[in-house]
């Protein structure tokens, strides 16, 4: 691309430059903004049902996430669990607070009742999500 050849033509062409800037930021951004909107699908299909998390061994524990950001739950023994959710870069985190946890776990939620994914617990070990119609507590 030549020079500009005034400072009129130089002021046109920064702007043009600026704009381009701007148009291309807002793209790059979009991937982003697409991947936390299908996170919070994702966890809309959780509302109203149960998530479990199954263990290698088999034993799972019953979380039910609210639409507020919080989630209540059972542990593998049948004691009261509590947190928070969020949902970030296409993934939706979930953290502890009752008995509090360090860390966290953070992975994609399965879409609808009946479906499963896979994901790292807060200590790494591999454990399977489920999804489960209802409010499951047995």
């Amino acid at each position: 691309m030549a020079a500009p050849a005034t400072f009129s033509d130089a002021a046109h062409f920064l702007a043009m430059t600026r704009s381009m800037a701007l148009l291309l930021a807002a793209l790059l951004a979009a991937p982003p903004a697409a991947q936390a909107a299908s996170a919070a699908a994702d966890v809309r299909a959780a509302f109203g049902n149960t998530l479990l998390t199954i263990d290698p061994d088999g034993r799972t524990r019953k979380i039910w996430l609210q639409p507020d950001g919080t989630w209540t739950g059972l542990s593998r023994r049948g004691r009261d669990l509590a947190g928070t959710w969020t949902a970030q870069g296409g993934q939706v985190c979930l953290k502890q607070s009752k008995p509090r946890l360090p860390g966290g776990m953070c992975g994609r939620m399965p879409t609808e009742p009946g479906a499963s994914v896979e994901a790292k617990d807060p200590t790494g070990k591999t454990v399977r999500l489920k999804l489960v119609r209802g409010r499951v507590t047995e």
